[in-house]
């Protein structure tokens, strides 16, 4: 039998080794993606909190580190952009990308000043454990503005990360911060909420730009996005800082902070590189995957920061703060599954839209 009488069946068996090339490029771009956001927020969280815990008390400070190191994204941007990228189906004004641009930057930093303000009334496990509730908000958001289905499995999700928060907003054996009262341990619950439910908000604000004003989603759109709404998220916070009086209190919190000097610095600069490390992880997973499977990766590195800091920090994992986690982790995995039904739909309304056209071309 020759090549040319081989079954088509068995040619298929084979994987073109170009094809296996690409793909194993790709499931490498995806692992080390997925390594920086993880790394990358966990370590953020947990230097968020050694930064209070050793006498840092400035929440404008803490909110600036969250997008101060954003010109690091310009390496990838200048280095790794595609010069050949598709243009814009219609070219978007100035004025109103602007405008997106500016609207969506002050959002981040309210949501950044949320999340701060959190973080200081609240344990690393705990914070983490109620921003996973951003999952919940995520499809809520979606639903209402990108048009998301809401099945039997996202609204099981909803409720069970709903649960999860609530459980640990009435715990009353909890792992609060020294000199935290139970007000402001509430207002830290509220916060975490609130920033969770601000920064789904902000991805489907996000993905309605991608859809509606720049028609396209490559590496280079979702950087410059990243970048510009960073960069006006930074002034406000900047503006924020002078504005509060927290900038004329530095000095002296840097002196009292429990490490020393050199290490309040390093403290507040690994913080800053630590967010842009996940940045970078989002940015790359938005461009190779989906704006979707990158929220889901930050929500389950939220689920991991509990581990973490309980290592560092020696956090005391009670017995209503294990069940709170293990509700995350179901409501997570009931969101993971119904993305996976829809990608198995997808591909198969693909499958057959592709016979169909093969039908019609024969005749």
């Amino acid at each position: 039998m020759t090549d040319n009488q081989v079954p088509i069946l068995a040619k298929d068996k084979y994987e073109h080794p170009l094809r296996k090339l690409k793909r194993l490029h790709w499931w490498i771009l995806v692992v080390l993606n997925i390594t920086f956001l993880i790394v990358g927020q966990a370590a953020a969280v947990l230097l968020g909190r050694f930064y209070y815990d050793k006498g840092g008390n400035s929440k404008w400070m803490a909110t600036l580190v969250q997008t101060a190191a954003f010109p690091l994204l310009l390496i990838p941007y200048f280095f790794f952009l595609r010069r050949d990228e598709p243009p814009y189906p219609v070219k978007p004004s100035f004025i109103l990308l602007s405008s997106i641009y500016f609207v969506i930057g002050v959002l981040v930093a309210g949501d950044n000043m949320l999340y701060s303000t959190a973080l200081l009334y609240l344990s690393a496990s705990t914070y983490s454990l109620i921003c996973a509730t951003q999952l919940a908000f995520n499809a809520i958001f979606s639903f209402f503005i990108n048009g998301q289905k809401f099945t039997a499995l996202i609204f099981n999700s909803v409720v069970i990360l709903s649960l999860s928060a609530t459980l640990l907003a009435i715990n009353e054996d909890s792992d609060r911060p020294a000199g935290v009262s139970t007000q402001k341990y509430i207002i830290g619950i509220l916060t975490a909420i609130a920033a969770s439910a601000l920064y789904s908000l902000l991805l489907s604000l996000m993905q309605l730009t991608f859809e509606r004003v720049l028609r396209k989603e490559t590496f280079g759109v979702v950087l410059e996005m990243q970048i510009y709404t960073a960069a006006v998220a930074t002034c406000v916070a900047v503006v924020g800082l002078f504005a509060s009086g927290e900038w004329g209190t530095l000095s002296g919190e840097m002196g009292s902070f429990a490490k020393g000097r050199v290490s309040y610095v390093m403290t507040l600069v690994w913080t800053a590189v630590a967010w842009q490390v996940c940045s970078v992880g989002v940015v790359g997973l938005i461009f190779v995957v989906s704006s979707l499977f990158s929220n889901v990766i930050s929500t389950l590195s939220l689920a991991v920061t509990p581990i973490a800091s309980l290592l560092v920090f020696h956090d005391n994992m009670n017995g209503v703060k294990i069940i709170a986690m293990l509700m995350a982790i179901w409501g997570f995995a009931s969101y993971i599954y119904q993305n996976y039904l829809d990608d198995v739909e997808t591909r198969k309304n693909r499958s057959d839209a592709g016979g169909a056209r093969n039908e019609d071309s024969c005749c």
